[in-house]
């Protein structure tokens, strides 16, 4: 018997490397990445409620227990949009465990703060959602898909493409996709991530419609540690719009990690 609901697939041998995926998908969604990642031991988890995993009660703190129980290990941690809010919180609760980070498309805060002149979200686009979580759970995740993809100049091929990885495993248990939209309203990690001491990979779509272009130069900033790399031609989706471009970007960051740790 399984001792933890999450479904996990690990692929490869080598560097050990967690990637956790969006709100409203499961892990399917980079498969498109496998062979480019071939030469790493990569986690492919599907989050709490998500694809196979079942959904576990508790807030964000719960759900990263849950991946660090499972997967013990020192490792890279990868998040892609709320996953990336997941892995920020890992690198922040078990900086042991967390080797280095690398969050795509993601913030630390991700509603819109007005009286802070903090961009993101407009609350009232979360709150749309919840609504229609009720009345019909394939439609709100199509039009989630579509948002993510707005802006790139490959939009229709891309939410094509994300709509048939997704589907390729049932679709998330409407508690979970709760559990998710809260963290996305209510978690804000902006006070600590200054606290962040590992090596820090920050990849951004420049057409993001989720993750204003105005977030990436409000982030703390320390060249030794924190890397950002802007794709200028994508959105919200940049390693299903520009694969290439992401992965030599990922890889290159990655293999200097390595070489780093090895020379100390």
């Amino acid at each position: 018997m399984n001792p933890s609901p999450l479904h996990i697939e690990s692929i490869g041998q080598g560097q050990e490397i967690i990637i956790l995926h969006g709100w409203g998908v499961n892990s399917a969604v980079f498969t498109p990445l496998h062979s480019s990642l071939s030469q790493y031991r990569v986690h492919y988890v599907d989050l709490p409620g998500f694809g196979h995993s079942s959904m576990i009660e508790g807030d964000i703190d719960a759900w990263v227990d849950a991946i660090t129980s499972r997967l013990s290990h020192k490792a890279i941690w990868v998040g892609w949009s709320l996953g990336g809010l997941v892995a920020t919180r890992a690198a922040l609760r078990y900086p042991e465990r967390v080797q280095g980070l690398v969050t795509i498309a993601s913030s630390p805060c991700f509603m819109a703060r007005e009286e802070e002149s903090w961009p993101g979200i407009p609350p009232q686009v979360l709150s749309d959602f919840s609504k229609q979580l009720g009345s019909d759970l394939s439609k709100t995740i199509d039009r989630f898909l579509a948002i993510q993809a707005m802006g790139s100049v490959t939009a229709k091929d891309d939410i094509k493409q994300l709509r048939e990885l997704v589907l390729s495993r049932p679709l998330p248990e409407t508690t979970a996709l709760v559990q998710g939209l809260d963290m996305l309203k209510s978690v804000d990690l902006r006070p600590q991530i200054a606290q962040i001491e590992q090596p820090w990979l920050r990849i951004w779509g420049r057409l993001d419609g989720l993750i204003p272009r105005r977030v990436p130069p409000l982030m703390p900033k320390d060249e030794q540690l924190y890397q950002d790399l802007i794709l200028h031609r994508a959105s919200h989706a940049p390693f299903i719009s520009h694969r290439d471009e992401f992965i030599t970007g990922l890889v290159s960051w990655i293999e200097k990690l390595v070489r780093d740790e090895l020379l100390r």
